[in-house]
């Protein structure tokens, strides 16, 4: 066996520690290749189970009550069970470029599913909360050929959802049920009767995994257009695995409390194959992971229970920990808490340093960099606000594009500019070639479309995203310090800031916070407090707006296109206040859009037919200052 990092040929019995640039630089001498150990994701999980192979990979817990007994998968146990679901899928027609896509829940048969896939063709890992016409347009752009599910349940629709799309599913030639019967005479199989039939020693296909081959299609882009599937190689993926246990220093038996979904490369990646790939256990929180309202309100009950070394999930649920008393339980395991996705609030970085006595380990990537890029190095002192370093081998440069996205010059220290990366984790390009316009600067810098600066000593501060500026007049501005600033008011839990649309100025800054339980604030409170601590006149938002709940993503982000629908429909529905007025039946909604991002539809009701043409005439005149495109339909 080699040394104490399973991925990695080289290094010894002890982790580097990379107190300086300089260390990093002598480490990177060696090239990469010849250090990392596994080709790919089958053989990464096979290093890891070698590590500990009797102890626990999976701890399945079904509640989140630290109280239960989990059931335990062994590492022996899953990576037969791994190597049964590659020879499953092979047997069922899965070549090296067929697309395995699933659609489960945090069940230990998803983690078998997502690397047997990987083992047999391409997984697909998809969200089952996305709409079924979403779902059935990533499953088209994909070409699946295998499509595993859960099956009918109470308390989920997937099945329904499935039933709805098959349909459309051109490429389709099987259907696995996890918890269901199958149905064989209609392409519908059972899980469980068909991975028994195969051999757990070998893959039957033979296949020799090279780290070239594409790994997975994972989606992002949104909810609106054409879905945007990112290709990972085998070797994208095992980087991360490989960079991520050299710098937590990760180490067999260390379990990780889990809640993440596998669809988004934070959960599959950044903390399953990391821990699974160095023979930690994943105590997995429940099916529905942090979404069950357990897995918070007994977050340090499972502290006590589990003695994980991090607490580590997106920063919705690290500011939701902390309205949660850890009272007499043993938290004392916890070495530091590890956040990532969006950007950790300052006011909640300082929380969990204050209260909890954690350094905060914050991260930085996009699912084109095959999740974690940058982060804060453990060994190193810790800038709160800052995402940290680039990972050996990765680089990170800040630089300023022309209107086409070209390079027109790297900037100065501390100067803003768009975010672009390299290295091993960086992705080749999207699915669908239409999708890669744009996507590089000079062929290798994936372009984050972030915002940020590197300052004097290289850390990286991400300080917005280009598309969430709001552009008032020609002024660019950035909604994150204004963020910050509500964040730091007592009674806010989550805040954010978008563009409301302006007939003058083009669009004006609108804030909306989530309270804190409990909280309560006076009338004009928040545009005060926002006010007094805003130095730029122009950023200080023309109104807060309290809502419950901040509408966020599957992964806990805050989904800033629904705050911005809601702007859009609130000025809108002002505007046209004198048809209301005159006893018009007026109606805006405001959402999403193929082609034009965003569209609001005005309806009108019950008028006369001669009247028709006139108010919707009276309607274009109203809204025709605005951006938005819009429409009229007549009932």
């Amino acid at each position: 066996m080699a040394g104490i990092h399973a991925l990695d040929r080289l290094i010894g019995n002890d982790y580097p520690d990379f107190l300086t640039d300089a260390d990093v630089r002598a480490f990177e001498q060696i090239p990469y290749a010849d250090r990392v150990a596994a080709e790919s994701t089958y053989d990464a999980i096979r290093l890891g189970a070698a590590r500990n192979p009797d102890g626990a990979a999976i701890q399945f817990l079904q509640n989140a009550d630290p109280t239960d007994t989990p059931v335990v998968v062994t590492y022996r146990d899953f990576i037969a069970r791994v190597t049964q679901a590659a020879n499953m899928f092979h047997a069922l027609g899965a070549e090296k470029g067929d697309v395995i896509s699933f659609m489960l829940p945090l069940v230990p048969d998803a983690f078998v599913t997502l690397f047997g896939a990987e083992a047999a063709g391409i997984a697909n890992p998809v969200n089952p909360l996305l709409e079924p016409h979403q779902i059935a347009e990533i499953l088209e752009a994909a070409n699946t050929k295998i499509l595993v599910a859960l099956g009918p349940m109470p308390g989920t629709d997937i099945w329904q959802k499935v039933e709805q799309i098959r349909p459309q599913l051109k490429h389709l030639k099987a259907i696995v049920q996890v918890f269901g019967g199958g149905d064989p005479a209609n392409g519908i199989f059972a899980f469980g009767d068909l991975i028994k039939q195969q051999p757990s020693d070998r893959l039957v296909s033979g296949r020799k995994i090279s780290g070239a081959d594409i790994a997975a299609y994972f989606h992002t882009g949104g909810t609106t257009g054409t879905p945007k599937l990112v290709r990972h190689t085998h070797a994208n993926q095992v980087y991360q695995a490989w960079a991520l246990n050299l710098l937590l220093k990760a180490k067999p038996g260390s379990n990780l409390l889990f809640g993440m979904p596998l669809f988004h490369v934070g959960g599959s990646l950044t903390q399953v194959l990391l821990t699974l790939s160095s023979g930690g256990s994943l105590v997995v929180l429940s099916p529905s992971g942090w979404r069950n309202p357990n897995a918070v309100k007994n977050i340090w009950q499972l502290v006590e229970r589990y003695r994980p070394d991090a607490l580590s999930s997106v920063p919705t649920v690290l500011a939701a920990t902390l309205a949660v008393p850890p009272g007499n339980a043993d938290i004392s395991s916890l070495k530091y808490a590890a956040g990532g996705g969006s950007a950790i609030p300052v006011a909640v970085g300082s929380a969990i340093q204050d209260k909890l006595k954690l350094p905060v380990i914050e991260v930085y990537g996009m699912t084109e960099t095959s999740s974690v890029h940058t982060l804060a190095y453990p060994s190193r002192p810790i800038r709160l606000g800052s995402v940290g370093l680039p990972m050996p081998y990765a680089r990170v440069r800040i630089v300023q594009l022309d209107a086409n996205g070209r390079l027109i010059r790297d900037c100065a220290p501390d100067e803003i500019g768009v975010v672009i990366m390299a290295g091993p984790g960086v992705f080749g390009g999207y699915l669908n070639d239409e999708h890669n316009r744009g996507a590089f600067v000079d062929d290798v810098w994936v372009n984050s479309g972030d915002l940020g600066r590197l300052d004097a000593d290289g850390y990286l501060w991400i300080t917005g995203r280009a598309k969430d500026l709001v552009i008032r007049g020609g002024h660019n501005i950035d909604p994150a310090p204004i963020e910050e600033i509500m964040f730091r008011h007592p009674a806010v839990g989550f805040a954010a800031v978008v563009g409301q649309p302006d007939a003058y100025a083009g669009e004006l800054p609108v804030g909306y916070v989530q309270l804190k339980p409990g909280a309560s604030v006076e009338p004009g409170e928040l545009e005060t407090w926002v006010r007094e601590r805003t130095p730029e006149r122009a950023a200080v938002p023309v109104q807060v707006i309290p809502i419950n709940p901040m509408p966020v993503t599957g992964v806990g982000k805050v989904f800033k296109p629904q705050l911005r629908w809601d702007a859009a429909e609130r000025v809108f529905t002002k505007v046209l206040a004198p048809l209301v007025e005159r006893g018009i039946d007026c109606k805006v909604r405001v959402g999403a859009h193929g082609s034009h991002g965003s569209i609001a539809t005005v309806t009108l009701a019950g008028l006369p037919p001669d009247q028709r043409d006139v108010v919707a005439n009276e309607v274009h005149a109203l809204l025709a200052p605005f951006v938005m495109r819009h429409e009229v339909v007549q009932l």
